[in-house]
């Protein structure tokens, strides 16, 4: 099943999407907390209240008609991978990592689908990057192994790792090029994994800007899997409900054209991956 967040009456509610329609979950059961993380933590089956919810008659909302939050407004990490494709390492001329390259986003870089991405006023190198996101549903215990790590992941999604360039190539670790406000798009749905193939394996991710194909790949080309993934992390540190995992890019981004490809104001960026949905964001310029 899909499940969005969106705003009704100033609060977060949780949506179940289906067919264009949504069930507002918050008005199905008024004790369901109003995030998919805080839900998730709280111990919360959102599978089988989504059930529950679909065969009700509830009242289906118009998706149209809603204003779409961030899909996850609050997690608590967001460990996001570089250089998880082939052909990308290649194209930053790299060989294959070792290790997967790791580095973190903070919760204020985040937005949702349909608001926009901001070009900051400190650079105009702005990249894109298409990327399969995972959502932790249950704390995953320390040293998982591969074969038992994909039963913690609630679900996936889309990603948009916009990234600023310069600011990213200014020290040797990229956080601050990924950080700036406004730059990390998540959603427009969660699909839970029992929807998708085992660790979300052989779907077509694609990065379009204004309509012209820039990234085309398979999931499947990921040099390190999400079972992989989880249980590297697991190694280190404790992941928990809500936890986002941001999967790496295919190569094509806009650093590594010739010339270069940067998004300016004016432009529309989408991301799509097979089954899971179209993530679609403006570009405006930075006015603050």
């Amino acid at each position: 099943m899909k499940l969005m967040t969106f705003i009704s009456s100033g609060a977060q509610h949780i949506g179940l999407v289906e067919d264009g329609h949504v069930v507002d979950l918050n008005a199905f059961d008024a004790s369901l907390p109003g995030s998919i993380r805080s839900a998730l933590e709280a111990g919360v089956d959102l599978v089988a209240l989504a059930a529950k919810a679909r065969q009700s008659d509830a009242e289906r909302l118009p998706l149209e008609s809603l204003e779409l939050a961030t899909l996850i407004p609050e997690p608590g990490k967001i460990v996001c991978l570089g250089l998880n494709y082939f052909d990308h390492a290649k194209e930053s001329g790299r060989e294959k990592p070792d290790y997967p390259w790791l580095f973190f986003r903070g919760k204020s870089s985040l937005m949702g689908h349909g608001q926009p991405g901001i070009v900051p006023k400190v650079s105009d190198r702005f990249d894109y990057e298409a990327e399969l996101a995972v959502v932790i549903g249950r704390t995953v215990p320390r040293h998982v192994s591969q074969a038992d790590a994909l039963q913690y992941v609630f679900g996936y999604t889309c990603f948009n790792d916009m990234s600023v360039r310069d600011y990213q190539k200014r020290t040797p670790q990229w956080t601050i090029g990924k950080n700036f406000d406004a730059t990390g798009a998540l959603g427009p749905v969660l699909v839970t994994a029992d929807e998708l193939p085992e660790g979300a394996k052989s779907l077509r991710i694609q990065a379009r800007l204004n309509g012209a194909v820039m990234q085309d790949a398979d999931t499947s080309d990921m040099i390190w899997s999400v079972a992989e993934t989880i249980a590297l992390l697991s190694d280190c540190m404790t992941l928990e409900p809500g936890d986002v995992i941001a999967m790496g890019t295919p190569a094509g981004v806009g650093q590594s054209r010739t010339p270069p490809v940067w998004m300016k104001a004016g432009d529309v960026i989408e991301i799509e991956i097979e089954r899971i949905g179209l993530l679609v964001n403006p570009i405006h310029a930075e006015v603050a």
